[in-house]
């Protein structure tokens, strides 16, 4: 545990002591223009300043003005001059103090959606042991009996041990309830449902993939209760919502846990109206602590549409535009799935191996060609609008591309920074492409370390020559692609800080089984910190505002535990957040009563896990959530 934040405020009178004087010994004074203004809001000084211009300026104190805003960094000697009777003086021990982290892609409303539900925190389990849990759950909410749905969070889809195993009806059906039952897939890709939910649902036999989707059959044709993409709505619209007002706690308890986390930008990487109306609510009340992009998503038929997508898009801009901290401009498609087995619908330019490493007639699923997705790119980069497409697999990678380089022929270069996101596999021969064409690799590098996610999942499955190729993050940089940095919370559980370290080490805490081709991949300490702010900043056309802390950016800054330019890497993934402003105001502080409270919760929004699910640990602890957690890919 860190020492207390130093933070008081200093009353400086003639007869009293020289309070700006101790902040630093007199140092030459740099070439400041000082503002017309009063003395600044807060002064924060001892400190490793990250001022984000270059990457790799840093300073000694940092002054807030009153308008929020950064007046200036630079030599403490200097900075003291801007000290006056109601400055609050900082004293950051020694920590790094740096912008907040911008989020280039989560889905904060869905973390406090999901918080609402029982959770299996992502581990892996046997068939027996997860019904055990599930026994545990539907024995917490009896009250629910006989008709109640049972929707459990986080499931990880490739977690059902021995390693193969695969979802099937009897697995469900054969706990002792009617009730229906929804596991949902800590990836977004995939849901799990029982007989009942079904046949509340209508699925049968014969009822068709809807677009963008797939119903799982068994052998004998009947669905399985796998349901993939698009075709997760059938069940998922049957299940009851919150009331607003438990939604609207929920969120506001994740956000808050967000600026705990150091987070003062998000881009929300899924948004329909819902979302947009859950925000207006909580910027109505002041729970809206970061300044949010919206990512309006399109269905698979709306992106076929551009027309009818362009709409739509305008439409939900111009009824929520003036929702305060909302920052419209980007809409969200998806090109493809997820590469992990069994769900394999991540678009690939060749085929998916099978177990014996044979090539199979499966290359996934690939939502839009690049003809309709060059077509929807140029109608929207005509009109101001920038596309995040998700794109996992090297097919859905390069259609994507293709799609911004038909819009860059048609239209030109309009200033919009286009993104991919994800990027898994990525074929070399497209990497030089994404700088040529002003394209944003978006990348959730946490996701780059050995585990059961890219070993027992992945590697049998693509082979060797294209397992080297993962998440080609320095390729990609040696290839002049700008890059930033997203966290795709709640798929993973929140850890910006794991994310800085594993771009840095290719490990990070949940590197069970190692680096991930460091040799070829890992970032420099700089180009991980600047990923994740300055980057994403770029990738969100906010670089006016934030993303740096240089003078007249907003004051959206954090400070730190530790100097993360000087720690050992693997010390930087359990850094603390001391202080988060946003706008010069506090939203976060460590010790502060609520800060407290905040941290010992821990695991914001987690419901109480039932007896049976403390009791179950396999190995390596896999099980009980104790230790690594695992995730996904939404």
């Amino acid at each position: 545990m860190s020492p207390e934040l130093s933070r008081r405020r200093l009353l400086v009178s003639a007869g009293g002591l020289g309070a700006a004087a101790a902040l630093a010994p007199a140092t030459t004074a740099s070439a400041v223009s000082w503002p017309k203004r009063h003395s600044a809001a807060y002064v924060v000084h001892n400190a490793k300043v990250l001022t984000g211009g270059n990457g790799t300026r840093t300073a000694e104190a940092i002054a807030v003005g009153r308008d929020g805003k950064v007046i200036a960094t630079g030599p403490s000697g200097v900075i003291r001059k801007l000290v006056g009777r109601d400055t609050e003086v900082i004293n950051a021990l020694g920590g790094t103090v740096m912008n907040g982290i911008v989020d280039g892609h989560a889905h904060p409303l869905e973390a406090g959606a999901r918080s609402l539900n029982p959770s299996l925190h992502h581990q892996e389990v046997t068939v027996p042991q997860l019904q055990e849990i599930l026994k545990g759950f539907l024995a917490d909410s009896a009250s629910k009996e006989p008709d109640g749905w049972l929707v459990v969070e986080d499931w990880n889809p490739i977690g059902l041990l021995p390693t193969g195993t695969v979802p099937s009806l009897g697995i469900l059906d054969a706990l002792p309830t009617r009730r229906p039952i929804a596991l949902i897939g800590n990836d977004g890709h995939n849901t799990w449902a029982n007989r009942r939910a079904l046949a509340i649902a209508g699925v049968t036999a014969s009822t068709p993939d809807p677009a963008g989707g797939e119903i799982v059959h068994g052998p004998d044709g009947s669905p399985t209760g796998l349901l993939k993409d698009e075709a997760q709505g059938l069940v998922r619209r049957h299940i009851p919502e919150a009331t607003e007002e438990q939604l609207l706690n929920a969120c506001a308890t994740t956000l808050a846990y967000a600026a705990s986390q150091g987070i003062t930008t998000f881009m929300d990487a899924v948004v329909g109206d819902w979302e947009l109306k859950t925000y207006a609510a909580l910027a109505a009340s002041r729970r809206l602590p970061q300044r949010v992009v919206p990512a309006l998503r399109l269905s698979a038929d709306q992106a076929k549409d551009p027309a009818a997508a362009l709409k739509y898009v305008k439409d939900l801009r111009k009824k929520y535009g003036g929702v305060n901290r909302l920052y419209f401009g980007t809409v969200k498609a998806f090109l493809d799935g997820v590469i992990e087995y069994p769900a394999q619908t991540a678009a690939l330019l060749a085929p998916y191996l099978d177990e014996q490493g044979r090539p199979t007639g499966n290359r996934g699923d690939l939502y839009a060609t690049s003809a309709e997705f060059g077509r929807l790119a140029t109608v929207l980069d005509r009109a101001g609008w920038q596309l995040h497409a998700h794109a996992i697999g090297d097919r859905a990678v390069r259609t994507a591309l293709d799609g911004y380089e038909t819009a860059v022929r048609a239209n030109g270069r309009r200033g919009n920074r286009h993104t991919v996101t994800h990027l898994q596999l990525v074929h070399p021969d497209d990497y030089k492409r994404f700088a040529r064409l002003g394209v944003v690799a978006c990348m959730q590098l946490q996701w780059a370390t050995r585990n059961a996610w890219t070993l027992d999942a992945l590697l049998p499955y693509i082979g060797k020559d294209r397992h080297r190729l993962l998440y080609p993050a320095r390729s990609l940089e040696r290839n002049g692609a700008f890059l930033s940095g997203g966290s795709d919370w709640p798929v993973d559980p929140l850890g910006s800080w794991n994310q800085i370290r594993t771009a840095i080490d290719r490990q990070g805490h949940d590197g069970t089984d190692g680096a991930l081709y460091p040799e070829r991949e890992a970032l420099s300490r700089a180009s991980s910190l600047r990923m994740h702010t300055a980057g994403s900043a770029h990738q969100l056309r906010l670089e006016g505002i934030t993303g740096s802390l240089t003078r007249g950016r907003a004051a959206d800054l954090v400070i730190l535990d530790r100097d993360v330019t000087r720690v050992p890497v693997r010390e930087i993934g359990t850094t603390q957040v001391r202080l988060t402003l946003v706008d010069g105001k506090p939203v976060y502080e460590a010790d502060s009563a609520a800060g407290k409270a905040l941290r010992a919760s821990q695991a914001v929004g987690a419901v109480a896990r039932p007896a049976s699910l403390q009791q179950v640990h396999g190995d390596r602890h896999k099980a009980c959530g104790c230790g690594s957690d695992r995730s996904a890919r939404v």
